[in-house]
């Protein structure tokens, strides 16, 4: 088998919609793979379309016909077959060979591959790909079937085949993209070529079991199918047989070693090669098993992952896609952010179903760090249509995607979609709809029966949120899985203990971006929160005045637009952990958390806990401590407080609590004693006693308890009042800093209780990070911060007060601003 690539440089036309007048007639320069506005700014033709309000001034290009073309030599080596293939198309296609029809594509989920080689010729060819408007198209299609059907965000994209949040989300840029966003060549062969292969696998005792379920396209339809098992060069297994147009060959691998997920385990891969005359496919599996307890109990439904048959208690985020151009998205970058969910103590990833199937990268590097995967089929908020139009294609790609993916051990559930079956039984649809499909029979038959036919070794639900009872409303906190969006859209976050949940699968609170971040893409003067740019880099219904009532009663109004920034961060953060703490206490009741969300697509106000210039928020140091395997969490209980001790850590933990009542000068004013003995995968709960938790002044007291001889972080801390609400000491701290190779490093020493040391590394240098933040001290304690931006960085700039910020700063400020000046 030949592959000739016709990836690289092509060229750029655009040949008709609404192009700005000063628009060049000839062809640009392309890179495929790639997109239309990658090509455009590139060529200098358009400015970022991330800075401003570029996003408006733009809208044209997504209403646009575009067509990339390219010459290439060819010849003929003797083969049979000469196909094209493309990787991915997006999205609405017309495919041409030295001016004859190829063919046309309408899914940017899945590939392509069409016999070119009765229109190939010796010497130079040309290939030309021509791309319908999508947005245009999308809004055409859905008037061609009869309306839009019911969606979220100002365009049908229900109607087309393409990543939903292309078109905008309440976190992304609408820049609906065209182009060729995967690899494409022309590939010759001859007697056979294996089409698939699907390496299911199963642990029986022992033994690891691999059945390759492999299918080929041949002329003979009889051909020798070899599959090896090996681990580090040695091979473990083998099999061979003759297959005809598909087969199943099996291997069975002795003395087996279990892949498991990252803190249950290590990861061990396995190479699986299948050939059949001059074809190869190479893959890598896991060997494990994956159950999904969905049955009732005394409660409701469970919800329970188990790995090896071992639950798993979930500490988790959505993932979302990582760039709005996802050609931009390389192995390098996937790797970094899966990352920042492994150093934030997380488990798994839930690629939500308003994205993209991932990337190769993606989910090789979740198999070798041990993130279990929740993989979307591709349908979110919106009804979808199951006439043959739309259905022929969800189901071609729902294959395709089950197949390609089901290599991965860390691939652990298929879910059906995302909120559209809540949407049906209670956004309204139902009137809407009056009668017209909208989805149910992919999620009920299609997506189930294709599940169980090509890869019946993980579990399959319907829908997230889902309640696994047809008479329960989907979104019910006391069977199977929730979305969590009042707490967001309407209430305070205390609000979180108004629900009990078994499972949540999506919930989360807005901040914004880094200060760098946000200040690179919006330039409005003066900078303030409903400035035109900013509102322009806020997606979400009235998102600024929420940030603004979710901060109420909790911090004091900021008093400027660097305050403003610092305090919604800080609340986003606090109130994340004040939800994960609260979810967490309820394990085993509850078996797992998955926030809204890891990561953005371009520079936004959020709920990303590492913003698009891949800066950490404070978010994300509250998600790695409220995600610690073993944590401390002080929770109200019908008779005071409970100290709840959770460990989701293979050993023992044993020790000594020390629970006191303290000033803020530090004073003990009650302490008492009890013993740590939490086995491994336990919950404990610790009722204290009402000496503790009865405070002689809220505003000047808390409560701190803390494993004796332990970490710094093995503690829990309770305020009895805000932060608003509390004596804080606006001067707490005194803070050295030196500057080092790297950056700086800053000593702070508390003079009196001090709330969530946050460093804002980035205003001290642009490229600057910073190993900790959200450090709270006690009187006497200090805490050290590394900053790292790869130069020193000077002292003075590490501890400016606009980079070293606290919750004491902002209340002793907002205190200093409401005292009357003398007269």
């Amino acid at each position: 088998m030949a592959y000739l690539s016709l990836d690289g440089e092509w060229t750029l036309t655009a040949t008709g919609g609404p192009v700005p007048a000063d628009f060049p007639h000839g062809p640009v320069r392309a890179v495929v793979p790639g997109c239309v506005h990658t090509d455009l700014l590139r060529a200098g033709l358009i400015d970022d379309p991330f800075d401003g309000d570029n996003e408006t001034r733009q809208q044209w290009i997504g209403s646009t016909v575009w067509r990339y073309e390219r010459e290439f030599e060819w010849s003929p080596d003797g083969s049979a077959r000469y196909d094209m293939v493309a990787a991915g198309l997006d999205t609405l296609a017309s495919l041409s060979v030295n001016g004859s029809p190829v063919g046309t594509t309408a899914n940017q989920h899945r590939s392509y591959r069409f016999d070119i080689g009765h229109l190939l010729r010796p010497g130079l060819n040309r290939v030309a790909i021509e791309f319908d408007a999508p947005v245009d198209a999308a809004e055409r299609i859905a008037e061609q079937h009869g309306g839009a059907l019911p969606h979220v965000n100002h365009h049908p994209y229900n109607s087309l085949r393409k990543t939903a949040s292309n078109f905008g989300w309440d976190w992304g840029i609408d820049v609906a993209t065209s182009g060729i966003w995967k690899s494409v060549g022309i590939e010759a062969w001859s007697d056979v070529r294996i089409a698939s292969v699907r390496p299911l696998v199963d642990v029986v005792g022992d033994f690891g079991v691999l059945t390759a379920h492999v299918s080929l396209e041949s002329p003979a339809r009889a051909n020798t199918v070899t599959v090896t098992v090996a681990r580090d060069g040695h091979e473990l297994g083998h099999a061979e047989a003759v297959v005809h147009e598909s087969g199943a060959l099996r291997v069975i691998v002795p003395d087996v070693e279990l892949w498991w997920p990252i803190g249950h385990g290590h990861q061990p891969l396995y190479d699986v090669t299948v050939t059949a005359g001059e074809s190869v496919w190479a893959g890598r599996v896991g060997f494990r098993t994956v159950s999904l307890d969905t049955s009732t109990d005394a409660d409701g439904n469970r919800f329970v992952i188990s790995v090896n048959g071992r639950p798993i208690w979930i500490r988790g985020a959505n993932w979302i896609p990582d760039h709005a151009f996802a050609t931009e998205v390389t192995g390098a970058r996937v790797e970094r952010r899966i990352a920042d969910a492994v150093d934030a103590n997380m488990n798994l990833l839930r690629v939500w179903g308003g994205g993209m199937y991932e990337s190769e990268d993606f989910y090789r590097i979740c198999d070798e760090r041990g993130v279990l995967v929740w993989q979307d089929f591709l349908l979110a908020c919106a009804a979808y249509a199951e006439e043959p139009w739309l259905a022929s294609e969800i189901e071609a790609e729902a294959r395709e995607a089950v197949t390609r993916l089901s290599a991965h051990a860390s691939l652990i559930l298929w879910n059906g979609n995302n909120e559209n079956i809540v949407g049906f039984a209670e956004w309204g649809w139902r009137s809407t709809l009056a009668g017209r499909t909208w989805g149910n029979g992919y999620y009920r038959s299609l997506f189930p029966s294709i599940v169980a036919e090509l890869d019946p070794t993980r579990p399959y639900t319907p829908g997230s949120p889902y309640s696994f009872d047809d008479y329960l409303s989907p979104n019910d906190d006391k069977n199977g899985t929730v979305h969590i969006w009042d707490v967001w859209n309407q209430k305070d976050y205390t609000a979180y203990r108004e629900w009990r949940p078994r499972f949540v699968a999506e919930f989360g609170f807005q901040g914004p971006p880094a200060w760098t971040t946000l200040t690179d893409a919006v330039h409005d003067a003066p900078l303030e929160p409903h400035g035109e740019q900013m509102l322009v880099h806020q997606k979400a219904e009235q998102g600024n005045l929420k940030l603004e009532h979710g901060y109420l009663g909790h911090l004091p109004a900021p008093r400027s637009i660097e305050d403003w920034h610092f305090t919604t961060q800080l609340n986003q953060a606090n109130a994340m952990r004040f939800g994960i703490e609260y979810f967490r206490s309820l394990t085993p009741y509850n078996t797992g958390t998955i926030v809204w969300q890891l990561n953005d697509d371009w520079p936004v106000i959020s709920w990303a806990a590492v913003d698009f210039a891949e800066r950490r928020k404070p978010l994300w140091y509250a998600l790695r401590a409220a995600y610690r395997p073993r944590l401390l969490t002080i929770q109200p209980a019908p008779d005071g407080l409970d100290l709840v001790v959770i460990n989701d850590s293979p050993d023992a933990w044993t020790g000594s609590l020390v629970v006191e009542r303290r000033s803020f000068d530090g004073a003990v004013l009650h302490s008492t004693s009890m013993s740590l003995d939490a086995a491994a995968r336990s919950v404990q709960r610790h009722p204290l006693a009402v000496d503790s938790v009865t405070p002689g002044d809220e505003g000047t007291e808390l409560i701190v308890a803390t494993v004796a001889g332990g970490a710094p972080e093995d503690r829990a801390f309770w305020n009895f009042a805000e932060a608003i609400d509390q004596q804080l000491d606006p001067d707490p701290i005194e803070v050295e800093a030196t500057a080092t190779e790297e950056g700086a490093r800053i000593v702070v020493t508390a003079r009196s209780y001090v709330r969530d040391i946050t460093v804002l590394a980035d205003r001290a240098d642009a490229a600057a990070s910073v190993d900790a933040s959200l450090v709270t001290l006690l009187p006497g304690e200090s805490a050290e911060f590394e900053l790292r931006s790869g130069r020193p960085i000077d002292p003075a700039a590490a501890c400016d007060p606009t980079v070293l910020r606290h919750a004491n700063q902002l209340v002793g400020q907002a205190r200093a601003a409401d005292v009357p000046s003398p007269a």
